[in-house]
């Protein structure tokens, strides 16, 4: 299996001379497991990862979006093989708990003339659309697809891939759950066994995965500012990786105001910092980084 990030940002696209080292791209990652091409999230990265595959087509892709933000689905309409007919485009994804509408709505939506000059009826890819539900499984070929929930103020699932014995897990977006109830209140307790439940469930999907991509957005002085804002930090994915036995940690949905070099910075900071031994491989997610398993 192949692994390939086309982008590592968070939240907005962030180009320049300050961030070409680790690219300023919103999230897209791509996966290659025997014949089947896996993309996860269509942020701007896809629009790179795109220009790759003109001499593939036509061909089968699957696209798998962690959650509706912005920065993980702003790439989706400049998707080149959409445009291209005998293409099969199959995008998966959450309903969305409100409006009770599929995956589906993420092109119907964009794909407006209000915002874009062509309509999702004019597409010549073949488009197909499934909406998933956490815990369910999605075979794609030999490649065997779980979607886990996770923590995020919009549904956000995050997908473990597994392929002849080798797995990835991307989080997407994912704050650790924590109590909204202080120690002594009356639904601490309830609130405590819950948040015990759900880690649990997380981390058994993530269990001795192969390479764990984690969402550590923040660092630690920055979190207590913006606890709830549905992002991790660089303790708590290495915390998450330990306990689910990962082998390799890549970290990414990098803050988008960061430059490459304080990005370095408070990395290497927060690997100083942490008191937890790291005995496997801690590193940034980079655009043009491949990873093979």
């Amino acid at each position: 299996m192949q692994i390939k990030f086309w982008g590592v940002r968070g939240s907005i696209p962030s180009p320049g001379p300050n961030t070409v080292r680790y690219g300023g791209n919103t999230t897209c990652i791509e996966i290659r497991a025997g014949d089947e091409l896996i993309i996860l999230d269509g942020g701007t990265g896809i629009f790179p990862l795109s220009q790759t595959l003109f001499p593939e087509l036509p061909r089968h892709m699957h696209i798998f979006i962690t959650h509706s933000h912005w920065d993980h689905i702003q790439g989706l309409p400049f998707f080149m093989p959409i445009f291209i007919p005998s293409n099969d485009i199959h995008l998966y994804g959450a309903s969305d708990p409100v409006t009770q509408q599929g995956v589906e709505r993420l092109y119907d939506v964009q794909l407006q003339y209000s915002y874009f000059p062509i309509r999702e009826a004019e597409l010549n890819a073949n488009m197909h659309y499934q909406s998933l539900s956490p815990g369910e499984v999605v075979q794609v070929g030999d490649v065997t697809i779980t979607c886990v929930l996770m923590n995020h103020p919009v549904t956000n699932l995050g997908y473990r891939v597994e392929y002849q014995g080798k797995s990835v897990f991307f989080t997407g977006d994912h704050e650790p759950p924590y109590n909204l109830c202080k120690p002594g209140e009356e639904d601490w307790e309830v609130y405590e066994d819950l948040i015990q439940q759900k880690t649990e469930d997380m981390d058994a999907a993530m269990q001795n995965v192969d390479v764990l991509i984690a969402d550590a957005s923040y660092t630690a002085d920055e979190y207590k500012q913006k606890q709830g804002w549905g992002h991790g930090t660089y303790e708590t994915c290495i915390a998450m990786a330990q306990r689910v036995g990962a082998k390799q940690l890549y970290c990414t949905h990098h803050e988008p105001t960061r430059s490459d070099d304080m990005l370095e910075q408070v990395f290497e900071e927060a690997l100083a910092q942490s008191s937890l031994k790291i005995d496997f491989n801690v590193q940034l997610a980079k655009e043009g980084l491949t990873i093979h398993i």
